[in-house]
C-alpha cells in the first residue's frame, strides 16, 4: 500500500477505537445509596457483585440492575466483611472483588477524551500533509514551485563556461549590464527588455545560457517549468504566478527562467472544446505581471521553447517577450569548443583529435556531444582501458546515431546476402552520385531496429539544400530496393523505412519547396498541422484538381529517381558484387575501406584489412605489456613504502618511457 492508503486505514482504525472507547467509558450515574441502605440490601441478599477498594469504597450491582458506590468508614470494616462472608455462604452467585464496575471519575474521563481527540487531530493533519506530497503544503497549495538558485549557494556559471553561442552571449551582455547597474540605463531613458524568449531545438543550451546570465550578473535565479503552474484546480496557476513575481520582487534584481513556456502560453480559445480555463487564467495572470499596472523593476523573465509558433500573440508583443533569441545547432568550430568542455576531465588518448570529431558530428547539439563523450567513456571502462581512444569515440558515435550493436542475433545466410546487396545498393549510389555526403560506414550487423545500415556523414555545415541534393537523396534511398530487385529478383520489407523517407522528401520537394516543373511558382504546404492549440483538422488551401496535380508530380519525381538508380546499378553491377562480397566477409567496412574497395579493387581491401588486423594485435600486445609494467612498478614502489605523490610521479615516468 502507498502512504495515502496507509493513512486512510490509520484514521479509520483510530476513529473506530475512539467510538468504542466513548461507548465503554460513558459514565454511569450511581443510585443515591447510603452505607446503611447498602447493608440492608446485603442482608436482603439483593447484591450480585461487590468490590471493596483499598481507598475505603464499596461499589457493586444490585439484582435489579442498579449500581451503588459508598464510602465505608473504618469502624465498619469488620461489620461489612462479616456481612459479605455471610452473603457468600448463602448465595453462590454472589461475586466479591470481581470486575470493577465503578464509573471513572470526571477528571479521568475528560483526560481520556482529550487524548483520543488529540490523536485523531494529529493523524488527520499528517494525512493531509502526505496527500499533498509532504511538508507544509496544505496551506501552500497556491505557492510557486520555482527553485531558487542563489549565487553564493551553488557553483557560479559564467559566459566563459558556455562554449560557442558567441552572438547569443553578446545579445545577453546588456541584460547582464542592466542587472549590475540599472541606474546607467534609467538615466538615459532606456528600457531593458522585461522578457527574453529563447527559441531552439532541445539540447542546444537554452537553460545553460540563462544560468550563465544569472552567474555573470551574480543575481538570484528562479527556475520553473511551464507545467509547474497548471493544476487541475482553476485559479491555482494564477496564484502561483502572483506568488512567483512577488517573491522575485523581494529579491530583485533577479532572473525568472520558465522552461517549456508553451505548456502555459499556448493560444487562448483554440483547440477541441474551446480552451482550457486553468491554463488561460494562468496565462492572463502572467501577461498582467509582465506588463500590467505593476512595475517589475529588476525582474527579467527568460523563457525557453522549441514551439514559438503556438504561443499566444499577446505574450510575444513588445513590452512582454519583446526580444527573441534563436539558439541553433552549433557549427564545426563551436562543436570543437563544446567538446573541449566535455573532455576536460576525461583521459584522452594521443590519437584523439577533437577537430576531426567536430567535423564528423554535423547536426549534433551540445547535449548530443556531451552524451557522445559519456558513451565513449562508458565503452572505455567496459573495455578496461585507461584512456579514451579515437576508435572508441567512433564506436560511441555509431551507437548514439543508430543504436546498440546486436552481434548475438542469429541471422541466416540468406538474410545476410539480402542485407549485403541492399546496403551495397545504398552505398554504391552514394559514391557514384555527385554532391552527396560521403559514406562513413556500411554494415550488415543489426543495430537498434535496423538489420544493417549505410551511414553518410556531411563534410561541412550547410544551411540550405538544393533540388539536386534532395533528388539524389531519393535515388540513394531507393538503392536498396533496386539492388534487391536487380540481383535477387525479389524485394523485401527491409526497404519500408527507405520508402517512407522517399515519400517525405518527394512530397516536401513538390508541396513545400516548389521544386517540380509544373508547380514551380508557389508552395502548397501551409504547415497547418494539427497540434493542440490549432484547429481540429488541417486546412487545405487548394482545389482537388491541384491536389491531383501534386500527386502526379510526386509520382513522376519518384519514378524518375527509381529509373536513375536502376540504370546506375546495372552499369556498375561488378562493384555492387564486390561491396556485397566484402560485407559478407568483414560484416562492417568503414569509409576508407569503402573507398579502397571501389578505387583499388577487392584485393587491395583484403591487404589493407590484414595490415589493420596486424596493427591491432600489436596494439593489444603493447597494452598488455604496459599493464604488466604498471603492475610490477606499483608493487615495487608500494613495497618500498614511498610517498603517494612520489609513487604517482615515478609511475607516470615509467609509463611514458
Amino acid at each position: 500500500m502507498n502512504n495515502r492508503v496507509k493513512n486512510i486505514v490509520i484514521v479509520i482504525a483510530i476513529t473506530a477505537f475512539a467510538l468504542i472507547a466513548f461507548q465503554n467509558l460513558r459514565p454511569v450515574e450511581p443510585s443515591p445509596f447510603t452505607y446503611d441502605e447498602v447493608v440492608r440490601q446485603i442482608e436482603a441478599e439483593n447484591v450480585t457483585t461487590m468490590q471493596i477498594t483499598e481507598e475505603g469504597y464499596a461499589s457493586g450491582i444490585l439484582k435489579d440492575g442498579r449500581t451503588f458506590e459508598v464510602y465505608v468508614p473504618k469502624e465498619h470494616d469488620e461489620e461489612l466483611a462479616k456481612l459479605t462472608h455471610e452473603l457468600i455462604a448463602k448465595d453462590e452467585n454472589f461475586e466479591l472483588n470481581g470486575l470493577p464496575v465503578s464509573p471513572l471519575s470526571g477528571f479521568v474521563n475528560i483526560f481520556l477524551y482529550l487524548i483520543v481527540f488529540a490523536v485523531i487531530i494529529v493523524v488527520w493533519m499528517l494525512f493531509m500533509q502526505n496527500s499533498q506530497g509532504g511538508g507544509n503544503k496544505v496551506m501552500s497549495f497556491g505557492k510557486s514551485k520555482a527553485k531558487l538558485v542563489k549565487p553564493e549557494e551553488t557553483k557560479r556559471i559564467t559566459f566563459e563556461e558556455v562554449a560557442g553561442l558567441t552572438e547569443e552571449k553578446e545579445e545577453m551582455e546588456e541584460v547582464v549590464e542592466y542587472l549590475k547597474n540599472p541606474k546607467k540605463f534609467i538615466e538615459i531613458g532606456a528600457r531593458i527588455p522585461t522578457g527574453i524568449l529563447m527559441v531552439g531545438p532541445p539540447g542546444t543550451g537554452k537553460t545553460y545560457l540563462s544560468r550563465a546570465v544569472a552567474g555573470e550578473a551574480n543575481v538570484p535565479f528562479y527556475n520553473m517549468s511551464g507545467s509547474d503552474f497548471v493544476e487541475m484546480f482553476v485559479g491555482v496557476g494564477a496564484s502561483r504566478v502572483r506568488d512567483l513575481f512577488e517573491t522575485a520582487k523581494k529579491n530583485a534584481p533577479c532572473i525568472i527562467f520558465i522552461d517549456e513556456i508553451d505548456a502555459v502560453g499556448r493560444k487562448r480559445g483554440a483547440g477541441l472544446g474551446g480552451g482550457h480555463d486553468e491554463r488561460e487564467q494562468t496565462l492572463n495572470q502572467l501577461l498582467i505581471e509582465m506588463d500590467g499596472f505593476s512595475v517589475n523593476e529588476g525582474v527579467i523573465v527568460i523563457a525557453a521553447t522549441n514551439r514559438p509558433d503556438i504561443l499566444d500573440p499577446a505574450l510575444l508583443r513588445a513590452g512582454r517577450f519583446d526580444r527573441e533569441i534563436t539558439i541553433g545547432r552549433p557549427d564545426v568550430n563551436e562543436r570543437a569548443d563544446i567538446l573541449k568542455v566535455h573532455t576536460k576531465n576525461k583521459p584522452l588518448s594521443e590519437d584523439v583529435d577533437l577537430s576531426v570529431i567536430a567535423k564528423g558530428t554535423t547536426g549534433f547539439t551540445p547535449a548530443d556531444l556531451e552524451n557522445l563523450m559519456n558513451e565513449a567513456a562508458l565503452l572505455t571502462g567496459r573495455k578496461k582501458e585507461r584512456t579514451i581512444r579515437m576508435e572508441t569515440i567512433e564506436e560511441a558515435k555509431i551507437k548514439v546515431l543508430i543504436g546498440v550493436e546486436k552481434k548475438s542475433r542469429v541471422v541466416s545466410d540468406k538474410e545476410k546476402n539480402l542485407t549485403a546487396y541492399h546496403e551495397g545498393g545504398h552505398a554504391l549510389l552514394a559514391y557514384l552520385l555527385p554532391e552527396t555526403d560521403p559514406v562513413h560506414q556500411v554494415t550488415i550487423i543489426p543495430r537498434g531496429r535496423a538489420g544493417g545500415f549505410t551511414l553518410q556523414l556531411p563534410e561541412d555545415d550547410g544551411m540550405f539544400r538544393t533540388k539536386k541534393t534532395m533528388y539524389h537523396d531519393i535515388i540513394i534511398s531507393l538503392g536498396g530496393r533496386v539492388a534487391e530487385k536487380l540481383i535477387l529478383d525479389d524485394v523485401s520489407t527491409g526497404a519500408s523505412g527507405d520508402l517512407k523517407r522517399v515519400s517525405q522528401i518527394a512530397r516536401a520537394m513538390v508541396e513545400k519547396y516548389a521544386f517540380s516543373e509544373n508547380l514551380a511558382s508557389m508552395a502548397f504546404d501551409t504547415n497547418d498541422e494539427v497540434f493542440l492549440g490549432r484547429d481540429m483538422t488541417s486546412r487545405q488551401h487548394y482545389s482537388e484538381h491541384v491536389a491531383a496535380e501534386i500527386d502526379r508530380e510526386v509520382r513522376k519525381l519518384v519514378d524518375d529517381a527509381y529509373n536513375k538508380a536502376e540504370s546506375l546499378l546495372e552499369e556498375n553491377v561488378d562493384k555492387l558484387h564486390d561491396i556485397a562480397k566484402a560485407l559478407l566477409e568483414y560484416e562492417t567496412i568503414d569509409g576508407k575501406d569503402f573507398t579502397t574497395l571501389l578505387e583499388e579493387g577487392y584485393d587491395a581491401l583484403v591487404e589493407r584489412r590484414a595490415h589493420l588486423e596486424e596493427k591491432l594485435e600489436e596494439d593489444k600486445k603493447l597494452q598488455a605489456e604496459r599493464a604488466q609494467k604498471e603492475k610490477e612498478a606499483m608493487e615495487k614502489m608500494l613495497k618500498e613504502k614511498k610517498p603517494e605523490e612520489q609513487v604517482e610521479k615515478e609511475l607516470e615516468d615509467i609509463l611514458n618511457s
